[in-house]
């Protein structure tokens, strides 16, 4: 990893480990679990997260922030963003956050263990890398991600099936 990304990133987890910061989301993931927990047939749940709950300042090109929460046994599908990087932490759980590199997936399993390295929580997805969660057997698992849009332009792109090649592009707040 690059100083500066693992520099940003350092900046990052250490406004998500501030007390305040996390009771302020502590509901947030709560609505986004419960959320889950009513949709029996969604893999995942989410919800942005207000900039102002980060009492601290954000890098200057953090634009939103959301909560996800993925369903335990899922695999939720391969999409990416081509108009944001994407920085996540994983909050709760355990994943394996797989990314694509020369037509190869590649496995970055990510915990939640405050004392595990930062490489073990966090990942960093430029925009256009295709990435897929896959989620365990051991529980739900949930993440906050950081975008270089606001919420409102965040593009989730995916394959269309059995179309090689094509692909659809919704915003992640018209899909609620």
């Amino acid at each position: 990893m690059a100083p500066e990304e693992k520099s940003r990133l350092e900046k990052l987890d250490s406004i998500l480990r501030s007390d305040i910061v996390r009771e302020k989301i502590s509901p947030i993931i709560s609505r986004v679990c419960t959320e889950l927990t009513q949709k029996p047939e969604a893999l995942m749940t989410w919800e942005p997260i207000p900039l102002e709950v980060f009492d601290r300042a954000l890098p200057i090109d953090i634009q939103s922030s959301w909560v996800f929460v993925l369903r335990t046994g899922s695999d939720t599908g391969a999409e990416r963003h081509p108009n944001s990087h994407q920085r996540m932490m994983s909050i709760q759980g355990s994943g394996d956050m797989r990314t694509e590199q020369g037509g190869t997936w590649r496995s970055n399993f990510l915990i939640s263990d405050p004392i595990a390295p930062l490489e073990q929580r966090w990942i960093s997805i430029p925009p256009n890398v295709w990435h897929r969660p896959v989620i365990g057997k051991e529980g739900h698992w949930v993440v906050v991600s950081f975008h270089t849009v606001s919420a409102g332009e965040l593009i989730e792109e995916r394959p269309t099936v059995g179309m090689a090649g094509e692909t659809k592009q919704m915003k992640y707040l018209e899909q609620k």
